[in-house]
């Protein structure tokens, strides 16, 4: 895991955006029709991102498998 994670939040967008590393990369679905993850060039995830996360409860958290090649 990172020593160090960015966190990005657009309110207007609904999206939330977390990335463990500034490595080119790029997003893939996964299962979970709100989640992207985000790959490096090697597979292995380096963040993901939330779409619609507003639509979420507070008292049911979101999950979703993120998987490394």
């Amino acid at each position: 895991m990172a020593d160090k994670i960015k966190v990005w939040f657009d309110a207007e967008a609904d999206f939330l955006e977390v990335r463990f590393s500034d490595a080119a990369g790029y997003e893939k679905e996964t299962a979970h029709d709100a989640v992207m993850e985000r790959l490096d060039a090697q597979g292995k995830v380096i963040g993901f991102s939330v779409m619609g996360v507003s639509q979420f409860k507070k008292d049911k958290p979101l999950e979703a498998d993120l998987f490394a090649a």
